[in-house]
């Protein structure tokens, strides 16, 4: 009888162990909710967090080190002249609907990208493709009217995903990919659902299921996590509480790097901001370190100019904005703002963005700018700000790879319009040696520094709280996604 007992309990324990062993399923917390489920005509970084890798695929992808590598264009060939690229598709690529993936998705794709009616946030990024031509079902040819060294980078962007004409009209509340897991349900306001794809071409994950929840207030993702209600808390929005995390054995924390340039958005085309010396006294007046300080707790990575400092050609501007109220007030008399003047900040849901606001709002008080808050949602602060370019000042971090080509957009939200910028990146487009390259991006970076574009303030850090027993998840982001394609729990 006591033989017995104790083989029972031994294989009670056996099964304890291996249920936990078996467990195939997620549920993963961010801040922000998505907008709309279309990462092709959104410029929200939450629609990619959850998405990207996931459910949408493009033809080639960023890994985790940042890398670019073949996604579903196994291969491809450049022209002598760098103006084609002829990608080779891979073989058994379907839709979630079912639908076979090939060259005409491809081109519908790109094409729809350059559309006059397009709402693609990159779209410049894609503007010197000339023509997508499909050359059998496996194959397409791109063509630029001139070289494009960053080509193969742009198309790994989340904006560059490949859809189908079929599904396309109800992408934004029911996408359809091509990605190892497919969209089941959106509880708005609380959480996004999803399952593997039975068909997925390549690698199937260890997941099964995954769960996106959206917690924005920082006390109640602290609770989430201490209570285990979630497995993972990707951009913990409270830095405070890591220490506790780090100290209790249920958890890990990483932390990482992103591409975020977190900057104080200034609207180039509003006066008083329409003057430089106006947009360098407000650069004067951030103490930065007060702000990764106070706002982040220590954690962030002090910024001169909209550039990753983890990026080989980055250039170190920080002398440009050095703290310096006294030349900031002089500065602003020089302007005709002696006196100061009044302004809006508006903010976005994030808590760099809120605890931010407060400090710099302070900060500006001090040489005369009094900046008036609104803290808006998200989707607010996409059509005020972002699109409606009604504001004086926003903060807000740019996660996307490489992005300073936004500043050869006049129309993009800040609406900084400088002739010698947007030479300077179609000369960059048009180089490819690495050399030559490094050169002019480091000419871009100084032009923006001493235009004093937008106020520059640090590239966010992303920290990510998980149970102890998960593995596979980023601990950088190269670009704006939660990648669960390899993240697998521990046996």
């Amino acid at each position: 009888m006591t033989f017995l007992k104790t083989l029972t309990g031994a294989s009670a324990l056996a099964l304890l162990a291996g249920m936990a062993a078996a467990q195939t399923d997620i549920t993963v917390a961010i801040q922000l909710e998505p907008p709309n489920l279309d990462p092709t005509g959104g410029a929200a970084q939450a629609i990619d967090s959850v998405l990207y890798s996931n459910v949408f695929e493009g033809l080639t992808r960023f890994m985790a080190d940042g890398s670019v590598v073949p996604g579903l264009a196994e291969s491809w060939e450049i022209s002598d002249d760098g103006l084609t690229y002829t990608f080779t598709l891979r073989d058994g690529v379907t839709f979630h609907d079912g639908t076979t993936m090939d060259a005409e998705d491809v081109k519908f794709s790109l094409d729809r990208i350059n559309a006059e009616d397009s709402a693609n946030a990159q779209k410049k990024l894609f503007a010197n493709i000339t023509d997508v031509s499909v050359v059998d079902p496996q194959t397409v040819a791109v063509t630029l009217d001139q070289p494009n060294g960053m080509m193969l980078f742009n198309l790994a962007w989340g904006d560059a995903v490949i859809v189908a004409p079929e599904s396309i009209e109800n992408i934004a509340t029911n996408p359809v990919g091509t990605g190892p897991f497919k969209f089941d349900d959106w509880v708005q306001g609380d959480r996004i659902e999803m399952s593997a794809y039975d068909g997925y071409w390549g690698d199937k994950p260890a997941l099964t299921e995954a769960t996106f929840r959206f917690i924005s207030d920082p006390t109640a993702a602290f609770a989430a996590v201490m209570a285990e209600d979630v497995d993972a808390f990707v951009g913990f929005p409270a830095p405070e509480n890591l220490p506790q995390f780090e100290a209790d054995p249920r958890f890990q924390v990483l932390n990482g790097n992103t591409e975020g340039e977190t900057i104080l958005s200034t609207n180039n085309k509003m006066p008083p901001f329409d003057d430089v010396r106006v947009r360098k006294a407000v650069a004067h007046a951030i103490d930065r370190q007060a702000i990764i300080d106070g706002a982040m707790f220590g954690l962030g990575t002090p910024i001169g100019t909209h550039f990753a400092p983890h990026n080989p050609d980055y250039v170190d501007l920080i002398g440009n904005s050095q703290h310096d109220p006294e030349l900031a007030k002089k500065l602003l008399a020089e302007a005709g703002y002696a006196d100061g003047f009044t302004t809006t900040l508006k903010l976005p849901p994030p808590s760099y963005a809120r605890r931010g606001g407060e400090i710099i709002a302070a900060q500006l008080r001090e040489v005369g700018i009094t900046a008036e808050i609104s803290n808006l949602e998200w989707a607010q602060w996409l059509e005020e700000v972002f699109k409606g370019k009604d504001f004086g000042l926003s903060i807000v971090s740019h996660t996307e790879p490489m992005d300073i080509a936004i500043y050869a957009n006049p129309d993009y939200y800040f609406q900084y319009d400088n002739a010698e910028f947007q030479a300077l990146m179609d000369e960059l487009n048009a180089t490819t040696d690495p050399e030559g390259r490094s050169a002019l991006l480091a000419k871009a970076q100084t032009i923006i520094s001493e235009d004093y574009v937008n106020g520059y303030l640090f590239e966010l850090a992303v920290s990510t709280v998980a149970k102890a027993g998960l593995q596979g998840l980023w601990l950088n982001q190269p670009t704006a996604a939660v990648d669960l394609t390899g993240v697998s729990w521990a046996e």
